[in-house]
């Protein structure tokens, strides 16, 4: 079995790369639609990582390639996302259980949020790879979370007790900064955790080769803006620390 992994920003993914290739001397980096794939083992394990880039139209381009250039058997995405659910706080920890488009709107010919022609508006996530990711997270927020990012960054910026929340993951190829946008996607989707740029077109290209997929995010943002950090510093002193040691214990675990 091999497993792909995208992420959508380079901090996201270059340590897992670093990790790749300090274990595998063997792995390779190919390039194919200006994005390189980097083959190898990780962890024991026999990956492909990628580093997808932003918005849907990058994850559906790069998920089709992973599917019929590299023949993966299953998909992790791992990232960022904005904060949507009232108990989702930055520092927070979602596993997509399903994802949405949130921007999806082909009315008065189909209901809104459904993808024309396929009857489908939400798309699961793979059950048993969302239980190991769900568990992956659990052991890092408990047994490495001290040890992947030193008190004195969680305290700059304001991290305390960081918690795991599974639910519905949204995407759209838009920004969601303002306390009226997210009110918007709260009155149409309650059920929503958090929203990004990515996850649900990789859902869509799973369901539709019938692919597992699972999703987890790292909450760098309210998406309401009410509490703001600095984005880049989170992501390289917080976000690419949890990514790299959780997928460390999802790897470790089907080893």
């Amino acid at each position: 079995m091999t497993l792909g992994i995208l992420a959508a920003l380079h901090d996201e993914v270059d340590g897992l790369i670093a990790a790749m290739r300090h274990e595998d001397a063997r792995a390779t980096r190919i390039t194919i639609g200006m994005r390189d794939y980097y083959r190898g083992t990780l962890h024991g394990q026999p990956v492909v990582l990628v580093l997808a880039r932003v918005g849907k139209v990058a994850a559906a381009a790069t998920t089709v390639t992973l599917i019929r250039e590299f023949g993966v058997d299953e998909i992790v995405f791992t990232g960022l996302a904005g904060g949507v659910g009232p108990d989702v706080s930055v520092g927070d920890i979602v596993v997509a259980d399903r994802t949405v488009q949130h921007d999806m709107d082909a009315r008065p010919l189909f209901p809104r949020h459904e993808v024309p022609l396929l009857d489908k508006a939400e798309f699961p996530a793979d059950p048993g790879l969302t239980a190991a990711m769900r568990d992956a997270v659990a052991r890092f927020l408990r047994d490495d979370l001290a040890t992947a990012v030193p008190d004195a960054v969680l305290a700059r910026f304001g991290l305390h007790a960081p918690r795991l929340h599974v639910g519905m993951i949204a995407s759209g190829d838009q920004f969601i900064n303002s306390p009226q946008a997210v009110a918007t996607l709260r009155a149409e989707l309650p059920a929503l955790q958090a929203v990004e740029m990515e996850g649900a077109a990789l859902a869509q290209i799973c369901y539709e080769y019938g692919v597992p997929f699972a999703l987890m995010r790292t909450v760098s943002d309210r998406a309401d803006d009410a509490a703001h950090v600095d984005f880049s510093s989170f992501l390289r002193d917080v976000a690419s620390h949890y990514s790299s040691a959780i997928l460390r214990r999802f790897l470790d675990a089907r080893a």
